[in-house]
């Protein structure tokens, strides 16, 4: 049985919501009964409301932020999910890329944030913020540097504008792990390579986008009323450190 998290009705705004996790936490808000927005640069069928918007771009942003409110008359919910980068190791990437991957992954959520912030602070039920990061943020980021120290910042960012924007608009953030999704195949490779790196991973599989879905809901939701500031970690347990694997000090043997 489905829990009542008291979204039914809710203005959401998730970015990037089209495909992949934010598709997964599109469709978990909207299974929820709230009403979702959703935007990406270039326009996508999706369940969802559908507005162009690149969220780097502070024109578009207002405008985004400034249609929702004019259409549907406030603004509960955004989840800042638009984000990524492409693999390149540091030595080789240009300014301009390093550029691009922390306006996407910091700046963006910043300006999302701000201008809903503002909307939220004028509704007298608030508001939530949850910003999509990721364990790259905590922990070393090879290929993708750039966006692993983006991801920090975004976790540092969550404290802060908790803590500024308290009481009326929350601010939480999840640190995900990796995600099944229609684009693993670029990222891990084969079915069985996919496989593979999910057993690396405690509970032995990779997310599936709903499951990171069902936790931004809850975080958005009345049930944590009292959380702000917060990093959940979304990420079936970590990884397993590899120097257990390479160690035989404490292996068992088999009798």
């Amino acid at each position: 049985m489905k829990t009542d998290l008291g979204l039914a009705g809710a203005v959401v705004l998730v970015t990037g919501g089209v495909r992949g996790v934010g598709r997964g936490i599109s469709d978990v808000f909207l299974a929820h009964g709230a009403h979702v927005v959703t935007c990406a640069r270039r326009e996508t069928a999706t369940k969802a409301e559908f507005v162009q918007c690149d969220v780097r771009d502070e024109a578009q942003v207002a405008a985004l932020i400034d249609g929702i409110v004019a259409k549907h008359g406030r603004l509960d919910v955004v989840v800042n999910n638009a984000g990524g980068a492409p693999y390149s190791p540091a030595a080789d990437a240009s300014p301009r890329l390093h550029d691009k991957i922390v306006q996407l992954n910091l700046l963006a959520p910043l300006l999302v944030s701000q201008r809903a912030n503002a909307v939220m602070q004028r509704q007298d039920s608030g508001g939530s913020i949850v910003m999509i990061s990721s364990v790259s943020g905590t922990r070393a980021s090879p290929g993708t540097a750039a966006y692993g120290a983006a991801k920090a910042g975004l976790d540092n960012l969550t404290a802060s504008l908790a803590v500024e924007w308290a009481p009326k608009v929350r601010v939480n953030a999840l640190d995900v792990g990796m995600v099944r999704t229609e684009q693993s195949h670029l990222h891990y490779g084969s079915e069985a390579a996919i496989e593979a790196v999910g057993k690396t991973v405690p509970l032995g599989r990779l997310a599936e986008p709903e499951e990171v879905g069902a936790c931004a809901a809850f975080l958005a939701s009345g049930l944590a009323a009292y959380v702000s500031g917060a990093t959940l970690r979304v990420h079936g347990g970590g990884e397993v450190p590899a120097f257990l694997a390479a160690a035989d000090v404490n292996q068992r043997e088999d009798s």
